[in-house]
């Protein structure tokens, strides 16, 4: 395979792997529309349903960095095959679920599998493609992303209306099983050629550094910010991560090579990828809720009303269209026009027609071209500044910081839009400050991501 062209096969490879990651995708968010059913035939308590959606993203986030570590260890294309499987294998029981406790334990396998498919995916796009096609390729694996955001309460409702709760998991199936063959026929294997000792200590610690931190966050909302529950999961996880940091600048063959951060292009694209998820996951959050509670759609129209930010994404990033302007704008000045139009279009949810849809669907258009243009950039800025032989674990990186992210998005604008209301504030006033809040941290995020990245520029030149 000559790396100035690429692999022959990349782009049919490359729907292969989306199709891949578009399943993990789609049930991060497909079950949240089932909950009236599940309270209904499993008889699940609230308690339970909370631990449906989170038993995913807590181990899946908690896995992200040794799944791709892993993967760069002992194979991208095995990881990734392993992945579709486990998946698979949770989706048939959780299919089948007789009670939440075997849900919620086929959830948690289901976890492990997405984070094997979430490192893989993005590491084998970096492997196959030349470095002058990876932003375009990148590009459309963060289409499938927001297709993935918007497509799972559609299909999720769409399935309840004509089947029984299980249905949602077993459609996984086929798909998991078209993904397998495909990858086996298609995908090059490619993994580190040092071939470093496993780091299992660092495993151990950034496992339960990393889900101490998310179950933190995601606990503070229901439970309060101040109650020992969240105060001694927080304090667990930056003792944890603490000493995952001193083992990871200790050790002969880390798991992550604390020494990236000393690249600016690196601590440049982290810290703007967090402040921009951060903003973005949280106004999502509060967008569902401004759209049913305060515009009155049901979840089913509310879905379809969210669907331009994804359809905007999808048309800029597979016509090579934000490819095209990062390429002539550079990466800093990508980033923050992307921030900009980002946080405008949160801006015109909150304060342009707060009665009607039109501010709302003019402000999901700018997040679409924003997101559009920012966030492949951002991904590209990480992973290549990862050598190529680590691309499994700058995957990881960029996943861990999504997650992350977005759960402190969620967990501080859902504590501000809680206060607002508190304070007298009606609902829709409150979602607006959210709103609002959102739109400043991605407007920074933006700013502060440009500007490193800009200086790191300036010093490698």
């Amino acid at each position: 395979m000559s790396t100035s062209q690429g692999h022959p096969q990349r782009w049919l490879i490359l729907g292969v792997i989306c199709l891949a990651q578009l399943t993990v995708l789609l049930d991060n968010t497909v079950l949240n529309v089932a909950i009236p059913s599940l309270t209904r035939e499993l008889h699940a308590t609230t308690s339970d349903i909370q631990w449906m959606i989170n038993a995913y993203s807590l181990v899946q986030s908690g896995l992200l960095l040794t799944a791709g570590s892993a993967a760069d260890r002992y194979g991208r294309k095995k990881m990734l095959i392993t992945g579709l499987v486990l998946f698979g294998a949770g989706s048939l029981v959780a299919g089948l679920a007789g009670s939440t406790g075997q849900l919620i334990a086929a959830r948690a396998g289901m976890g492990i599998g997405g984070a094997l498919l979430m490192t893989t995916t993005l590491a084998v796009a970096m492997q196959i493609f030349a470095p002058e096609e990876q932003p375009k390729a990148i590009g459309i694996w963060s289409a499938v992303n927001a297709l993935g955001f918007a497509g799972g309460p559609l299909i999720g409702g769409f399935v309840l209306d004509h089947f029984w709760w299980g249905a949602i998991f077993l459609i996984n199936l086929p798909v998991a099983a078209l993904a397998v063959v495909a990858v086996v026929i298609l995908v090059p294997e490619s993994k580190n050629p040092r071939g470093d000792r496993p780091d299992l200590i660092g495993a151990v610690l950034s496992t339960i550094g990393m889900a101490s931190l998310v179950y933190a966050i995601i606990s503070g909302p229901g439970h309060g910010w101040t109650s020992a529950r969240v105060l001694v999961t927080a304090a667990v996880a930056v003792l944890v991560l603490g000493a995952f940091a001193w083992w990871e600048s200790r050790t002969e063959d880390p798991m992550l090579d604390i020494h990236f951060f000393r690249d600016r292009r690196f601590t440049g694209a982290v810290a703007g990828a967090v402040l921009i998820v951060f903003g973005m996951g949280g106004a999502l959050f509060l967008l569902t809720q401004h759209l049913q509670f305060v515009l009155g759609y049901e979840p089913l129209e509310a879905g379809l009303r969210t669907a331009p930010l994804a359809l905007t994404v999808v048309v800029l990033n597979f016509s090579g269209l934000s490819a095209k302007w990062s390429a002539r704008l550079g990466t800093p000045a990508s980033i923050a026009l992307g921030m900009v139009c980002m946080s405008a279009g949160l801006v015109s949810i909150a304060e342009v027609d707060s009665g009607g849809y039109a501010g709302t669907l003019l402000g999901l258009l700018l997040i679409g071209a924003g997101c559009a243009v920012a966030n492949p950039a951002m991904a590209h800025a990480i992973m290549s500044a990862i050598p190529p032989e680590k691309a499994g674990v700058g995957a990881g990186i960029n996943g861990t910081l999504a997650e992350f992210g977005n759960g402190l998005g969620v967990a501080v604008l859902g504590a501000v839009l809680s206060s607002s209301v508190a304070s007298g504030e009606s609902l829709s006033a409150g979602l607006g400050t959210g709103q609002l809040v959102g739109a400043v941290a991605v407007l920074v995020g933006g700013f502060v991501a440009a500007g490193l990245l800009r200086r790191a520029e300036r010093v490698s030149a």
